[in-house]
């Protein structure tokens, strides 16, 4: 009874709010909601916890303008950002983990992450790949690394350039709910990577040949002081960005599947994660890609206005 009245209320609610509300814009303002009361709940020890929680605020409300923007309007920049919001939001979720974690957990899993790989493998699977070091390669899988959020963008880009409007917001539905919840990974189990925990052990640095150095500084500074290898979110994505071109055809699924592989081998080869992140990274995505077909089916609730049913 209780869940059938709540159900109710949601509906009158909006219906009068008139909003055309998918399941991304739940997903989105489920995650805001929560990590503003989280926010709310230690005021004192966030930095800037004001503007946050007003950011936040204004963000729900943006979704929501939104939502009863698509009963209108189906062409131009109000549209494209209905459907790409997304990436705007995502960003700034990261980023701002980074002030969370640190505020909030105060800690880090580094040496238990650690353990379990040498007890896995018998060894430091980073220390051992030193003996394959070679500076093309570590300039090869520095740029594979380097290009993940791009390799995102193009299976979106291709659905939307193709008006596959549906196919669009499930893949988008899988890349929101794959970013969302490593954020949520990073923040209950807090790590940041082989190459700090490990560092006295290299015997040598990684070396490139020309990008290399400016392509993981870049990383290093858009990412600051970051507790973000648990589960590992590139792989994650990738294996969702394999499954959206696996959707656009088989020749960029072919194209897509040794760029996963690569990514998984950059992720140990270049220090940034212990193999245990990559076998989480991986269920993650299975888990996602599991729960996405249904959800994204999800019913859309709102007052439709003659004339302007969304597709």
């Amino acid at each position: 009874m209780p869940q059938v009245l709540a159900e109710r209320l949601w509906s009158a609610w909006s219906r009068a709010a008139a909003l055309a509300w998918r399941p991304v814009d739940t997903l989105m303002a489920a995650y805001l909601l929560t990590t503003g009361l989280l926010i709310g709940w230690n005021y004192s020890r966030v930095p800037a916890a004001g503007p946050l929680l007003a950011l936040h605020a204004a963000g729900i409300v943006l979704i929501g303008l939104l939502a009863r923007s698509e009963l209108t309007r189906r062409a131009g920049a109000v549209w494209f950002l209905r459907h790409w919001y997304p990436l705007l939001y995502l960003p700034a979720c990261y980023k701002e983990m980074a002030l969370l974690i640190p505020a909030i957990r105060r800690t880090d899993y580094d040496a238990v992450l650690a353990r379990f790989d040498l007890a896995l493998w018998g060894v430091h699977p980073t220390l051992w790949l030193e003996s394959f070091q070679r500076p093309w390669l570590t300039e090869f899988l520095q740029v594979v690394y380097t290009l993940f959020f791009a390799a995102i963008l193009v299976v979106a880009g291709i659905l939307w350039r193709r008006r596959a409007i549906e196919e669009f917001r499930a893949y988008a539905l899988a890349v929101s709910l794959g970013f969302l919840a490593s954020f949520v990974g990073y923040f209950a189990v807090p790590v940041r990577g082989p190459r700090f925990l490990l560092a006295d052990l290299y015997r040598t640095p990684l070396e490139g040949l020309w990008f290399f150095g400016p392509l993981r500084a870049g990383l290093d500074w858009l990412e600051s002081v970051h507790y973000d290898c648990f589960p590992s979110g590139h792989v994650a994505l990738t294996l969702i960005a394999w499954w959206g071109a696996r959707r656009l055809s088989r020749g960029w699924g072919r194209l897509y599947a040794p760029y996963t592989a690569l990514m998984v081998l950059a992720t140990v080869y270049l220090r940034y994660h212990y193999t245990v992140d990559l076998l989480a990274g991986a269920a993650l995505a299975a888990a996602v890609l599991a729960v996405t077909p249904q959800a994204a089916k999800g019913r859309v609730i709102g007052r439709h206005r003659k004339g302007a049913e969304p597709a």
